[in-house]
């Protein structure tokens, strides 16, 4: 079956409202698509939300990526080789991941429902549900506490709390968090690469009562030997986040001792799904825990991510929440929410519908 036609287009997606991480606010998330359309009518849609300061990557330099001949070299190949084409675009442009990501996701799209079946399926789904956290940004500890309660109200079940700018105000989050929350939510912390070593130690020791359950890059990428002074029972529930970056980040990463007992695996950090299952293999084989993360992105690539991690018997955490705050999108569907609890349909490729525009 023959690819006919190969359209991008860059769409800035509004934010329901902003939010704040360390040293960052946001207020919309600039989203590229991609079309490939066979000669059958059927349609895949691929989405990229690279984070520039994380990947040197922007929605902006993607959209041109996808508008150039390489692309449209695409037309008159065959869908079924689909893994060959996306070997080519990783060739043609390695550094790259955000272009990597939405050719993957679009022609991953295309060719389940060329096959008719979902693309978990193709590989064989090991998962069928897991809780999603869902992520409250830097604020004051009262604003913190209203967050909270308007997602127990929703039916969540874990809260990532970003932290990282004043370590005090981060431990007064936290336990008041476990005081008020204790029994309803599971309580995850995101530094964004905010904390010194020391900082770090004092956060950990002051919130031990908290039951933190997993602390995500709480130092600046290039200094995960300093974590190795810690206790190797804290480094179990310390995540790579922007260390990990691709598999050849996540070999370096495995070496004994381990900095970090969980990868945190982004399909806009690494380069779409297949690209994931390699980072997968190789902590498969360290006996370190996936953790499927996300930016603020598109149903089409938040879906896409949940198929990977529901293939890959070793995922265990799930923060997928990027289309939540989202005030638009260009699709639906993909996936169930219930109870802060995701699960994906049965319909074929990534089960997007009602494009939108």
């Amino acid at each position: 079956m023959k690819i006919t036609r190969v359209r991008p287009f860059l769409k800035k997606l509004a934010l329901s409202k902003p939010y704040a991480i360390a040293g960052y606010t946001f207020t919309d998330a600039e989203n590229v698509f991609l079309e490939i359309e066979l000669e059958n009518g059927i349609v895949g849609l691929g989405a990229a939300s690279p984070a520039e300061e994380v990947v040197g990557e922007t929605g902006t330099q993607t959209f041109a990526q996808l508008q150039s001949d390489f692309f449209q070299g695409f037309v008159g190949r065959d869908i079924r080789h689909f893994r060959q084409l996306i070997f080519e675009t990783c060739q043609a442009f390695p550094m790259l991941p955000g272009t990597q990501a939405v050719v993957d996701i679009a022609l991953h799209d295309a060719f389940g429902q060329y096959l008719g079946t979902p693309i978990v399926a193709y590989y064989g789904q090991k998962i069928t549900s897991l809780p999603t956290s869902v992520t409250i940004g830097i604020m004051s500890v009262e604003e913190t506490l209203k967050e909270a309660e308007e997602y127990r109200r929703l039916g969540f079940k874990v809260l990532k709390v970003k932290t990282g700018e004043v370590v005090e105000e981060d431990i007064e989050r936290v336990l008041r968090l476990h005081e008020n929350y204790g029994a309803t939510f599971k309580i995850r912390v995101d530094a964004n690469q905010g904390y010194s070593l020391e900082e770090l130690k004092r956060f950990s020791k002051a919130t031990e009562k908290g039951e933190i359950e997993v602390i995500e890059q709480p130092l600046v990428v290039g200094e995960e030997a300093s974590l190795l002074s810690l206790d190797a029972e804290l480094r179990k529930n310390l995540v790579a986040d922007e260390s990990l970056k691709n598999a050849k980040a996540a070999l370096t990463l495995t070496q004994s001792p381990q900095p970090f007992g969980v990868f945190n695996v982004k399909l806009m950090k690494c380069g779409g799904i297949l690209n994931a299952f390699e980072i997968a293999t190789i902590a498969k084989n360290a006996k370190i825990d996936l953790f499927w993360g996300c930016n603020d992105e598109s149903i089409v690539s938040i879906t896409a991510a949940l198929h990977a991690a529901f293939a890959c018997p070793t995922t265990r955490y799930l923060d997928l929440d990027g289309s939540f705050d989202l005030a638009e999108d260009v699709v639906s569907g993909g996936f169930v929410l219930k109870d802060g609890f995701l699960s994906l349909t049965d319909k074929a490729g990534l089960g997007l519908s009602s494009v939108r525009r």
